[in-house]
């Protein structure tokens, strides 16, 4: 049990902006539940002639952990274990071992780390639980990979952090997440943001780095999306924070899982119609730039044809302001 200046200091508590977030998203899924009682009942079980979740494999192996294997984490800002995240967790620390921890430049380690979390590593909606335990199932939501993605890096000695915002998406991205399922759709119109997204941001060569976790290169393909690096961020290109909602914190805080529990409880057949519909997205873009050469080639063409795409406003988006 952390003592209670350990976690003042390394921020396991909420601000008052991310409280305000938490409480809008809590009152809004009980809201939309209440005013469509009915469609909720309906969504909540998927028809039986309807495609079911079925997690794939994790492409990847967890060595061993090895007695002696360093761990860079220490009682320092963006270096420390906080919550849900353990970078001297054991399988942290032996994937950090395997990714090149110690051995490799900070930017070769995080650009690795960043590989692993964006691409081996599958969006799907489950309760939020530890990074060591993510690492293991292989699948989660953006917090869970962005958490991964931290303790990697502070496992390797990286400082790292996360940023933290409410969103509008692109239209695209709103048709093809939330257009098969119409309770997710009012959720979202009530109120104004999907979530909340989770980005990582890495020290490293003397300046902070962006890192999006959450869509992998198939799904951002599908999207016609161009296929975002190390040092890149989402905001501006199919995301655009809420103003004054981006917060860039050390730790998880005390009540995030709150959000994503009580959606899976409410609409459990709504969570997993959209973890079939980012999985399926993220296999057809695959398939996608074989057909059109491979990543590097429809990376390059997107890059070279780039526009600002409009996004999915609401009105009551003006209304989300904080203080």
């Amino acid at each position: 049990m952390r003592s209670p200046g350990y976690m003042k200091r390394h921020e396991f508590l909420p601000n008052t902006p991310f409280i305000k977030l938490l409480t809008k998203g809590v009152a809004s899924v009980l809201k939309t539940s209440a005013f469509h009682l009915g469609e909720v009942k309906k969504m909540r079980v998927r028809p039986p002639e309807q495609e079911r979740y079925q997690r794939p494999q994790r492409p990847y192996d967890i060595p061993e952990y090895q007695e002696g294997m360093r761990c860079g984490a220490r009682d320092e800002k963006y270096l420390s274990a906080t919550l849900y995240c353990d970078p001297c967790d054991p399988r942290i620390m032996a994937m950090a071992h395997k990714l090149g921890a110690f051995q490799v430049s900070d930017l070769e380690f995080a650009k690795r780390a960043h590989d692993l979390a964006k691409n081996q590593m599958i969006v799907e909606y489950v309760p939020f639980d530890t990074a060591g335990d993510t690492l293991e199932r292989g699948t989660g939501t953006c917090f869970h990979l962005a958490n991964t993605m931290v303790a990697l890096c502070r496992a390797a000695g990286i400082k790292a952090r996360y940023k933290v915002f409410a969103m509008n998406m692109i239209a695209v991205w709103y048709d093809k997440m939330l257009g098969a399922d119409s309770f997710m759709q009012k959720w979202y119109d009530s109120l104004g943001y999907f979530l909340i997204e989770a980005e990582v941001q890495v020290f490293v060569d003397g300046k902070w780095m962006d890192a999006v976790v959450g869509p992998d290169d198939g799904w951002q393909a599908t999207m016609g999306d161009s296929l975002s690096k190390l040092g890149e961020t989402s905001l501006e290109d199919w995301f655009e924070a809420i103003p004054g909602t981006v917060m860039l914190r050390e730790s998880i805080p005390y009540g995030l899982p709150i959000l994503g529990k009580l959606m899976i409880a409410l609409a459990p057949g709504s969570v997993e119609r959209v973890s079939c519909n980012v999985k399926r997205m993220s296999q057809d873009g695959y398939r996608m730039m074989e057909v059109m050469g491979g990543r590097e080639a429809y990376d390059s063409m997107t890059r070279a044809k780039r526009v600002k795409r409009p996004m999915v406003n609401v009105e009551n988006r003006s209304q989300i302001v904080f203080d």
